[in-house]
């Protein structure tokens, strides 16, 4: 099942370079995570205030919250350059020496996937980030030896989907950890209106909150959406997109009124009628619809959890009263309803 290729997933795909010139350069443009912002705020005033580099700042949070996004504006805000990379691309200490020694003073280090650093990268980074030097060997056997380079004050600025995956002595280097949360539909609206004044498109209130209720929480997934939407308005002759036009078009799509599409549906039919709706371990039910477990946990679930259709529990995952109902099977407090033989019934229309 390829899950990545979804309209509404929330990784980073080559098609969604256009959305770079939608992004916001500063803390006031930026839209949602007011306590983060307001947090950040005050520590970027603080740090521009005493000269300083501003302490190592973790971002975590499910894919397409704007990670990426928030570290620019630091860097923007600091008046200072910044390095972008991923944990994937360093892939020996020499990579990351080389990294680091080109920075300039206060500078910012974006570490995308910060969690997927390697045991041995990500040891010499603990010393770069503490003392602001590197331990080098430099030779090997007797000959070896040790040799200290001394760094520019840096800001390093990490950012993952998983926290539970990075290592307890590098998460407890940052000073400041944020957890972004999944957005309003309010404040999607505000970004999806922002992005049709950039993109110039005609949409009205209900119309980008029609795109912004199926946008699960994701400001990348709703500018997504908003392209999808675009055209079809735009081979439909329709001058203005309002809630009608966004209902055809994400029908269309196979979006539904809460942003859960056809593999979602999948998901949660089988965990309903071929399980019984649980509890079944996440191997199984990965097996069960041929998908990776990683996929499973990191994309699809915490959505379903948000929405109140999916519980871990210690023996595994279990439908709840709610996935029932948005099934329309019928609910039996003795878990056996839901059964195999019952026909599955997606819908993508409108569910509210």
């Amino acid at each position: 099942m390829e899950f990545d290729d979804r309209i509404i997933a929330g990784h980073e795909k080559e098609s969604d370079t256009w959305q770079y010139s939608l992004r916001p350069r500063l803390l006031s443009e930026y839209i949602g995570q007011k306590k983060i912002k307001d947090n950040l705020s005050v520590f970027i005033k603080a740090a521009a205030e005493r000269k300083e580099a501003l302490d190592h700042v973790l971002l975590f949070g499910p894919p397409g919250l704007g990670k990426t996004t928030l570290a620019n504006i630091i860097a923007n805000e600091l008046n200072v350059n910044i390095r972008v990379t991923s944990g994937p691309a360093i892939e020996r200490q020499g990579d990351l020496a080389a990294i680091l020694t080109n920075l300039g003073d206060n500078d910012v280090l974006f570490i995308d996937e910060i969690h997927r650093l390697s045991k041995t990268v990500e040891e010499i980074l603990y010393s770069a980030m503490e003392d602001y030097a590197l331990d080098i060997i430099i030779g090997k056997g007797p000959s070896a030896r040790s040799m200290r380079l001394d760094l520019p004050k840096f800001t390093l600025i990490g950012a993952t989907t998983r926290l539970g995956a990075i290592s307890a002595p590098l998460r407890d280097r940052f000073g400041v950890q944020c957890r972004l949360e999944f957005y309003r539909p309010e404040d999607l609206a505000f970004i999806i209106t922002r992005a049709a004044e950039i993109l110039k498109v005609q949409i009205n209130p209900d119309g980008a909150l029609e795109i912004a209720r199926r946008s699960r929480g994701t400001p990348r997934v709703a500018n997504r959406l908003l392209k999808r939407v675009r055209d079809f308005a735009q081979v439909q002759k329709a001058n203005l997109i309002d809630v009608q036009v966004a209902k055809d078009a994400l029908a269309k799509l196979e979006v539904d009124s809460n942003g859960l599409d056809k593999n979602d549906y999948r998901i949660l039919n089988t965990l309903v009628r071929t399980f019984s709706g649980g509890p079944v371990g996440v191997e199984t039910l990965a097996a069960a619809v041929s998908e990776e477990v990683e996929t499973i946990e990191d994309v699809i679930e915490p959505y379903l959890m948000q929405l109140g259709l999916l519980q871990r529990t210690p023996r595994g995952r279990v439908a709840t009263r709610t996935t029932y109902e948005y099934l329309g099977v019928p609910w039996n407090p003795d878990g056996k309803t839901g059964t195999a033989d019952k026909q599955e019934q997606p819908l993508f229309g409108d569910k509210s």
